[in-house]
């Protein structure tokens, strides 16, 4: 495999376009050839050239056969999950989840008769969750907002031992970061609206697996919509070339604000798995290449203080969203996770102080310094 420098810039291979262009065309058809054109991979109104291109692309870089984008993260997670269940099924979910994702599962899974578990981040825990009827489980490591970690081999042999189908959300990690397919995850889906697409100016989603599920996958995508437009393909595409620069950045801010974070005093708690004190750093190590650029920590404020420590940085950004190259921070409980009550928020560790921050590729020394001072005025 190539080195992720050269595989973001030529994820195809050195490309040939019409008249000797170097950036890809954009072909804004709505309608194809249905007897499968030249180039074509698969007829239908949901695929057009560059949703097949930037999907083929997100592949490469994850390792897989075949790949489809998605208006949404929301989408891409929806199709991945509803492709492979049906009325009387069972799902296992990993505890730690993306607010949306929670929501699917506790709203909208129980209205098709679908079950649902949640398990642990040990494989020992979603054995134990196992039923005759369970068809899929569903990972997100790095996991929103706590950054848990479940280890992908240990679930994926377990998994296939039992013909279930596992899925991961590798939004938080990136390819760059992580490949679950290398090891034996099924299906790897994306809000490619955050690292991916880079620029907090893109919203998408996207799915990566092998070519034995893509008729599956693609007669559902079908049915639940959620296309992506040529014009938002081709900005994805030019997105993914600076992947590797802008993760490599991030993974560096991101360790040196976790190890400043954990030595400055007012601050309770950092959660970052490059830091030797995350309680899964050990399984990071080993299917992780680089940690990630978001880190959670809890600011030691009196009640109400928060909002006046957000307004007083200087640099970072209180926004939703993560994973682009300006530095964002949200307080979970406020944003991500408000849909969830506050008992079922503490009970998965989120409390009321807890932030979240996405490291851009800012000046590492000036973020500290920007944390710092909005930490002294607010005390």
């Amino acid at each position: 495999m190539k080195d992720f420098d050269t595989l973001c810039v030529h994820p195809l291979g050195r490309d040939t376009h019409p008249n000797g262009s170097v950036a890809s065309p954009i072909y804004p058809s709505a309608s194809y050839d249905y007897t499968g054109g030249e180039g074509l991979r698969y007829p239908g109104f949901y695929s057009t050239y560059n949703q097949q291109r930037t999907g083929q692309i997100i592949a490469n870089l994850e390792g897989g056969e075949w790949g489809i984008t998605f208006s949404s993260g929301m989408a891409a997670i929806t199709t991945a999950i509803l492709s492979f269940v049906q009325q009387g099924d069972h799902v296992i979910f990993s505890a730690d989840l993306y607010g949306g994702t929670m929501a699917l599962a506790e709203k909208e899974l129980p209205k098709r008769g679908i079950a649902f578990s949640y398990a642990g981040n040990t494989a020992e825990s979603f054995q134990a969750m196992l039923t005759k009827t369970t068809k899929v489980i569903y990972l997100e490591t790095p996991a929103n907002p706590l950054l848990g970690i479940v280890p992908l081999k240990q679930v994926a042999d377990l998994a296939r031992a039992n013909g279930i189908i596992t899925i991961v959300d590798n939004t938080f990690a990136s390819p760059i970061n992580q490949c679950p397919i290398s090891h034996g995850i099924d299906i790897v889906v994306h809000s490619g609206t955050k690292f991916l697409g880079g620029h907090n100016d893109l919203p998408f989603g996207a799915l990566v697996t092998a070519e034995m599920h893509q008729n599956k996958i693609l007669s559902t995508a079908e049915l639940y919509g959620g296309s992506l437009s040529a014009q938002a393909c081709y900005l994805a595409e030019r997105s993914l070339k600076t992947l590797a620069l802008r993760i490599k950045k991030q993974n560096e801010n991101a360790q040196f604000l976790a190890d400043y974070l954990s030595k400055t005093a007012g601050i309770r708690s950092v959660f970052y798995p490059g830091l030797p004190s995350h309680p899964n750093h050990a399984i990071a190590k080993e299917q992780m290449s680089g940690f990630g650029g978001i880190l959670s920590f809890e600011p030691d404020l009196k009640p109400g203080r928060l909002p006046v420590f957000l307004k007083n940085l200087s640099i970072i950004q209180p926004a939703l969203s993560l994973g682009g190259v300006e530095s964002l921070i949200c307080a979970p409980a406020e944003t991500s996770h408000r849909g969830l009550t506050p008992e079922k928020r503490r009970s998965l560790g989120i409390n009321d102080n807890l932030l979240r921050l996405s490291v851009g590729i800012e000046n590492a020394s000036e973020l500290a310094s920007d944390l710092h001072d909005a930490l002294t005025k607010t005390r």
